[in-house]
């Protein structure tokens, strides 16, 4: 081969579904192969809800009534556990761009769109890991799966859908914070309310005047219920205080579904009008 020919540009690169998929392939092994090697990534997601669950259910479950609180706790931190996950994609992304990671892979003949998209598929993976620690730990202090695998496996999905969903949610945050301290504080401006304010920890009923009303129609509480109709577990920590009553709380997993396209929907557009805006700098 001659100078010349070694010399000679690449062909532009075609646009289309295959491409576009490649690109995301890409990003998804350099995001596992990153989290491989750096295993200690995994301890927030892994040592938090261990705490959470031996805190609420050893330190308040006996005064919050004991082994039924136990049951009825397991789907609100597993909720919380997907909500907080959210938080490794703003992080991840975050560190790509003030590290000049990001503007090496700009500078490749690929989808800025597949970089985006590779981060939210490969955090997938601590969203399992996350809810498969808190299974064991639930099944350490006491809690069981009363209505079959099949119902239980259809609640873990409809969560890892939701957890998909606050993914592109966490990229803006990613997007538009300068360090990974204003993205970690945004974070927890936002997601602290969005899991108190719910039932995951608490019946809804209990709550005061209108965040009762919030927490019934808040999709973490969708979620934790979904989690408790599957594994057969309570709705409620008292029998005679039941959830209210709302199309939310009885078709828990359809809501979660819909909340979910709906974030998608409306995260999507504007990833990639910043994203493109970012490009025009």
């Amino acid at each position: 081969m001659t100078a010349t020919a070694q010399a000679r540009p690449l062909p532009p690169r075609g646009r289309g579904p295959i491409p576009f998929a490649v690109d995301c392939e890409v990003m998804i092994r350099r995001n596992l192969t990153t989290l491989l090697r750096t295993p200690q990534m995994l301890l927030g997601a892994v040592v938090q809800p261990l705490m959470f669950v031996l805190l609420f259910s050893y330190v308040f479950g006996d005064a919050l009534g004991g082994d039924r609180y136990r049951e009825f706790l397991i789907g609100g931190i597993m909720a919380q556990t997907v909500v907080f996950n959210a938080g490794f994609t703003a992080l991840g992304l975050n560190a790509d761009l003030n590290s000049g990671m990001a503007e090496r892979f700009r500078a490749l003949p690929m989808s800025r769109l597949g970089l985006i998209v590779g981060r939210t598929i490969s955090d997938l993976t601590i969203n399992l890991i996350g809810l498969t620690v808190m299974s064991l730990a639930g099944l350490v202090v006491g809690w069981r799966i009363s209505d079959g695998a099949w119902f239980a496996l259809g609640s873990y999905a409809t969560a890892l859908v939701f957890g998909y969903a606050l993914s592109w949610a966490a990229v803006i945050i990613g997007l538009v914070t300068t360090t990974a301290e204003a993205a970690q504080s945004l974070l927890t401006t936002i997601v602290f309310p969005l899991c108190f304010v719910s039932s995951a920890f608490i019946p809804s009923r209990l709550l005061p005047g209108p965040l009762e009303v919030i927490a019934s129609w808040n999709p973490v509480s969708a979620v934790a219920r979904s989690f408790r109709q599957g594994f057969g577990n309570p709705i409620s920590v008292n029998p005679l205080v039941g959830e209210p009553v709302t199309w939310a709380s009885q078709h828990a997993q359809a809501y979660t579904l819909i909340c979910s396209a709906m974030i998608v929907a409306v995260m999507v557009p504007v990833t990639a009008r910043l994203l493109r805006r970012a490009a025009a700098r």
